[in-house]
C-alpha cells in the first residue's frame, strides 16, 4: 500500500491522483514532452461509485472501464453530477453490445475486428454521435488476447477507414506480463506513425512510465489511484 513521505498514514485517492499525476508529468517532461500530451484515464473497473467518487471529487474527469453492463450500473448517475466527465471502454466488446456501448461511452479503445467495426460504424449512424476510436494491437501475439496481429493492422486500420468510414484516432496495446513491455511499445508507435494515427493508448500502473517515453497519448493507471482489486 502507498504511504506518504511525511508519515505512515495510507495515502487516499486524492493523494494517489497527485501522485500519478506527478509522475506522469515528470516522465513526459523527461521525454521532451509537453505533459498536457498524456491523458491520464483512471481505470475503475471493479470499483463501486463510491470509491470512484473521491477521484471525480478532486477534479480527475477520465475514466476507464471494461464492461459495458459494469458501466451502464454506475456510471448514469455519475455523469448526472458530472456531466463533464469522459468515459473509455478499454475492455472487450460484443457486437450485440454496441448500442450500450456508444450511448454509454466518449470513447472505445478495442476495436479488433470488422465485426466489431461494422457494427459500431452502423450504431454511430442511428445515434449521430462522435467517438474516439482506437484499434486494439495484439503486439504479442498472445492466442487468449484479443486483437489485431501486427502484421493485420494496416490492413485493417485501412478496413475501418475506407469501408467503415470510422473516425481511427489511434492504437491500444496490452504487452504480455512477462515480458518487457518497451518493445511493444515501440512497434505500436511505428505502426501508428506509418498511418498517420496520433493516439497511443499504452500503459498501465506498472509501466506507464515506459509507455509515456515511446509517444503514449493515453495510460490507462488503476489500482495505483483507486488501490488493491479485490
Amino acid at each position: 500500500m502507498l504511504k506518504t513521505a511525511k508519515n505512515d498514514r495510507p495515502k487516499n485517492t486524492a493523494e494517489r491522483l497527485d501522485t500519478i499525476r506527478a509522475e506522469i508529468r515528470k516522465a513526459a517532461l523527461g521525454n521532451g514532452r509537453d505533459p498536457a500530451s498524456v491523458t491520464l484515464v483512471a481505470v475503475s473497473k471493479t470499483f463501486p461509485a463510491a470509491a470512484i467518487l473521491p477521484a471525480l471529487e478532486a477534479g480527475h474527469r477520465v475514466f476507464g472501464e471494461n464492461r459495458v453492463q459494469e458501466a451502464k450500473a454506475k456510471w448514469p448517475a455519475l455523469r448526472a453530477r458530472f456531466p463533464d466527465l469522459e468515459l473509455h471502454l478499454i475492455g472487450p466488446l460484443q457486437s450485440n453490445k454496441a448500442r450500450e456501448a456508444i450511448e454509454l461511452f466518449d470513447a472505445i479503445h478495442t476495436v479488433d475486428r470488422p465485426k466489431i467495426a461494422m457494427a459500431l460504424a452502423e450504431e454511430i449512424a442511428r445515434q449521430d454521435k462522435r467517438l474516439r476510436l482506437f484499434i486494439e494491437v495484439n503486439t504479442g501475439g498472445e492466442e487468449q488476447k484479443a486483437g489485431v496481429p501486427p502484421e493485420a493492422a494496416d490492413a485493417f486500420i485501412r478496413e475501418c477507414r475506407e469501408q467503415y468510414g470510422l473516425p481511427i484516432e489511434g492504437l491500444m496495446c496490452i504487452p504480455p506480463f512477462d515480458e518487457p513491455p518497451a518493445p511493444h511499445f515501440a512497434l505500436l508507435q511505428k505502426i501508428a506513425r506509418r498511418n498517420a494515427l496520433s493516439g497511443l493508448s499504452m500503459g498501465m500502473s506498472a509501466d506507464f512510465q515506459s509507455a509515456i517515453a515511446f509517444g503514449a497519448t493515453h495510460v490507462r493507471v488503476g489500482s495505483a489511484i483507486f488501490g488493491a482489486r479485490d
